[in-house]
C-alpha cells in the first residue's frame, strides 16, 4: 500500500497506523498497533470521548470494573491502604488509570484525613474531565499527571492497569518463533509473523503450534515505579496468572480480549480504536520486575482472599441485598474472585499486610 492509498482511508486513527506502517517498511509488531489503538492522542480508545466504564450496555458503556460494581471494593481496599499508609509512614495515595474516578472518591471517603493528597496519573484527558466531576468534593486533595514524577512517596493503587499496557505477540509454528505483527490489507488490517529470537520466559512444552503473550512494558512499568517511589508501597488488582499457568501448554491461543458494549471478541484488527484491548497479566514477570528492581513483595493472592482479609463479609452483612448481590461478584469463584488477582510491593522493610494474611500464594509465582 503506498502512502496515498494510506490517505485514502476514511478513519483518522487508520491513517495514523498507516503512516507507522510506511515507517516501518510495511510491518509493525503487534505491541506498537496496540499503543496507538488505545493511546494515540485524540484518538485512541483511551483518548476518546466514549463512555467506557459502567454496569450496563445501556450506558453506553464497554465494560465494567470492580469500584463500578459497588463501594465495598474501595471500602475493603481502604483498610490495607490504610494500614500501608501507617507502615510506610506516607500520607499520599498514588491511582494509575483512574477510569471512571470511582475508585479514588470510595478511597478518599473511606481514609479521610490520613490522605493529604490523592494524586492520579492518567493518559486519558477525557476521562479526567469524567474524575473531576465524580471528585469534586476531594477536589481540594486530587492532583492530575500525566507521566511519573522523579520522586514519589506513598501508596500506589491500580485496578486493571496491567492488563491494558501493549503486549508483543509470540506464535509458534512448525516448531519454529514468530512474532507476530500487522500489515494493511485492503480498507483494514491483518496479521503478519516475522521470524524473532524472542521466546516466552518459560519453555512452552510440546511442538504444537501456539499463540501467546509476552509483556516487557508491564514489567519496566513496574521496574520505573521502584525506580522512582522513595518511600511506600504499591496494590495492583487485575486478571491474570503466574507463569506456569499463563505459559501452560493448553493455553494455546493467548489471552488477547477487546471489549465494547460489554460483549468480548477475539479480532483486535477490527474496529480499530472503537474498542478496548487488554491481555492477562503474568503476574511472575510482574513480581519479579519488582523484586529486580528494589522492590518486596508483600503478597499475592486471588481478588477474593484479599477483600476477604479486608474484611468485606462484615461490610457486606451491613448492606442492602442489592448491594449485597454486586459484591458478591468480586469473590465469587466463577466471576470475579478467583481470575482477578492482588500483588503488593514495598519499598524497604516488608510487613504482614493484611490483605495477604491467610490465602497468600507467593510460593506460586
Amino acid at each position: 500500500m503506498n502512502l496515498e492509498q494510506g490517505a485514502q482511508r476514511a478513519n483518522p486513527l487508520t491513517r495514523i497506523i498507516d503512516a507507522a506502517l510506511q515507517r516501518d517498511g510495511g510491518w509493525l509488531p503487534f505491541d506498537r498497533f496496540m499503543a496507538l489503538a488505545l493511546y494515540a492522542p485524540g484518538l485512541g480508545y483511551y483518548a476518546s470521548a466514549s463512555r467506557k466504564f459502567g454496569r450496563m450496555p445501556s450506558s453506553g458503556s464497554d465494560f465494567v470494573t470492580a469500584p463500578e460494581l459497588t463501594p465495598l471494593f474501595g471500602r475493603a481496599l481502604a483498610v490495607q491502604v490504610a494500614e500501608a499508609l501507617e507502615k510506610t509512614g506516607t500520607d499520599e495515595v498514588w491511582e494509575f488509570g483512574a477510569g471512571s474516578g470511582a475508585l479514588a472518591l470510595q478511597l478518599l471517603d473511606a481514609l479521610g484525613d490520613r490522605v493529604a493528597r490523592y494524586r492520579i496519573v492518567d493518559l486519558s484527558g477525557t476521562l479526567r474531565e469524567r474524575q473531576q466531576q465524580t471528585l469534586a468534593k476531594h477536589a481540594a486533595k486530587v492532583e492530575w499527571l500525566s507521566e511519573l514524577p522523579e520522586s514519589m512517596n506513598g501508596v500506589v493503587v491500580g485496578n486493571e492497569v496491567l492488563d491494558a499496557m501493549p503486549v508483543q505477540l509470540l506464535a509458534r509454528s512448525g516448531g519454529g518463533w514468530f512474532e507476530r505483527g500487522v500489515v494493511a490489507q485492503g480498507d483494514g488490517f491483518a496479521w503478519s509473523d516475522r521470524p524473532t529470537d524472542l521466546r516466552p520466559p518459560v519453555e512452552v512444552e510440546g511442538q504444537h503450534d501456539y499463540l501467546t503473550e509476552i509483556h516487557p512494558q508491564a514489567e519496566a512499568f513496574i521496574a520505573t515505579l521502584a525506580d522512582r517511589l522513595d518511600r511506600g508501597a504499591a496494590f495492583f488488582f487485575d486478571y491474570g496468572f503466574p507463569e506456569s499457568e499463563y505459559y501452560h501448554p493448553q493455553r494455546h491461543v493467548g489471552t488477547v480480549m477487546c471489549h465494547r458494549g460489554h460483549q468480548a471478541d477475539g479480532d483486535p484488527l477490527s474496529d480499530v480504536g472503537e474498542k478496548d484491548i487488554t491481555a492477562h497479566v503474568n503476574f511472575t514477570g510482574v513480581a519479579l520486575a519488582g523484586q529486580n528492581a528494589g522492590l518486596e513483595v508483600l503478597g499475592y493472592c486471588n481478588q477474593a482472599r484479599f477483600l476477604f482479609n479486608a474484611g468485606i463479609l462484615p461490610m457486606m452483612e451491613q448492606a442492602t441485598l442489592a448491594e449485597r448481590s454486586m459484591a458478591a461478584r468480586l469473590i465469587h469463584e466463577h466471576e470475579m474472585g478467583e481470575l482477578f488477582k492482588v500483588v503488593g510491593f514495598a519499598v524497604g522493610e516488608p510487613w504482614d499486610a493484611i490483605g495477604f494474611a491467610q490465602g497468600d500464594r507467593s510460593h506460586t509465582l
